[in-house]
């Protein structure tokens, strides 16, 4: 039985001595051995565990392919597996005085190596045959790939899996019409890239990759990003989005939750107006939406901070003269409500109201002043220097302009009045 993994044996009495350990694993095979009495590291003393063929962990390296042996019978001190999910564990053992830390498994494999290995412990048979104390082939440390390429349909992997350890994965020009579930396996994955292929939905289990940073979607036939990837772990992980090149009319406003994003590409698409919590993005350094069919900007856009702006060739429409009006008196239940919950903060979701309630809750307008408005408000568009937003940014048009219109809420005449020379 074999594991592969990152291994970190650490010496109990390094504390002792006042040293610390390097703080970094190694990528090993992990091997569960049968110990014949000619292979024992060291003579063994009379009462000592250990029958003439009991089991050995062995730990080999690329550069120590023998490996170096620890016995398991009645040698373990305690397992440490709070993590055994993530694919780290520590097997601490009474002799010699060290801690084996695991990391970066397979965490469905090292659940079953770890059961093997307390059995063992325990001197019972073990179902898997074990091995012989032979040294592991080169070939073995392929399999701790962290970055695999395929460019090709023919080089596209049919009969075997991707290794489990990579940490980038490539696959264009590959032809897939759906993303590999194979890939959602892939725990350690941090850069995904599908590009140039033909790509119609997303999975929602790729939220499930909890350390995807990167992930580009280039040149596929995306016509929509779900709510539930927005609202899966990707709002701690996803820095990196490339959308550039699909078919995607709009985003959902929970697209804005996804606050740790870096880098947003979503030229050539067919986008006629950003989610209007836009502002929300506040790590957003670089956004290209070039040649869309945006008509305004949303009025929280003025809220970005970006280095690097592209809104070239979209269709913005000149400034309304007249401001729509949708002021009502008294405000009706629903939006005095909608104004007390969103202005307290106080937390909401479809286990507690309705959902189309929560739908409505999510889509509120911000009026100028901060404050929240559903149906109750004032809507007027004035223009804005896209300089005001962004460090450099591409001429809107061919006539050289950095100008581009943007709508602004009013929850109330007053704020409208108040705010009346921003709109001539």
């Amino acid at each position: 039985m074999k594991l592969h993994c990152e291994v970190e044996v650490i010496s109990r009495y390094l504390p002792a001595l006042g040293l610390r350990n390097r703080g970094k694993g190694v990528r090993a095979v992990l091997s569960l051995c049968q110990q014949t009495p000619g292979s024992r590291p060291r003579p063994r003393l009379r009462g000592e565990p250990g029958g003439p063929h009991s089991a050995c962990l062995l730990i080999s390296t690329l550069k120590d392919k023998r490996g170096t042996r620890y016995e398991l019978k009645e040698n373990i001190e305690q397992f440490f597996t709070k993590f055994v999910d993530e694919g780290k564990a520590t097997v601490r053992l009474k002799e010699p005085l060290v801690d084996i830390c695991l990391s970066k498994a397979n965490s469905s494999s090292l659940k079953s190596f770890l059961s093997a290995v307390r059995l063992a412990h325990r001197g019972c048979d073990i179902e898997t045959p074990l091995l012989t104390l032979t040294p592991v082939k080169t070939s073995e440390f392929e399999k701790f790939k962290t970055k695999m390429v395929i460019t090709s349909k023919k080089d596209y992997p049919l009969s075997k899996n991707f290794p489990y350890s990579l940490e980038h994965l490539q696959a264009s020009y590959c032809g897939l019409v759906r993303v590999d579930m194979r890939m959602l396996c892939l725990k350690n994955l941090r850069r995904l890239d599908l590009s140039h292929n033909h790509i119609k939905k997303l999975p929602a289990t790729i939220g499930d990759l909890i350390h995807l940073q990167e992930l580009n979607l280039n040149d596929n036939h995306l016509e929509s990003f779900s709510v539930a990837l927005c609202q899966s772990t990707l709002q701690q992980s996803l820095r990196s989005l490339d959308l550039s090149k699909n078919k995607i009319k709009a985003l959902p406003v929970q697209f804005c939750q996804l606050r740790e994003l870096t880098d947003l590409k979503l030229d050539d698409n067919e986008l006629i107006q950003f989610p209007f919590k836009m502002g929300q993005l506040k790590n957003l350094r670089f956004l290209s939406a070039a040649r869309n069919k945006l008509l305004f900007l949303p009025s929280e856009f003025k809220n970005l901070s970006l280095e690097y702006l592209d809104l070239f060739g979209n269709t913005f429409e000149p400034p309304e003269v007249l401001p729509v009006i949708m002021l009502q008196t008294p405000l009706t239940l629903l939006e005095s409500s909608a104004r007390t919950v969103l202005h307290n903060r106080i937390p909401y979701d479809s286990h507690i109201i309705p959902f189309h309630l929560c739908q409505d809750l999510d889509t509120a307008k911000t009026c100028v002043c901060g404050r929240f408005c559903l149906n109750c408000f004032i809507q007027g568009t004035t223009t804005m220097n896209l300089h005001s937003v962004a460090h450099t940014v591409v001429l809107v048009d061919n006539m050289g302009g950095t100008e581009a219109p943007i709508i602004s809420y009013f929850c109330s005449l007053a704020c409208y009045v108040n705010s009346s020379d921003m709109l001539k």
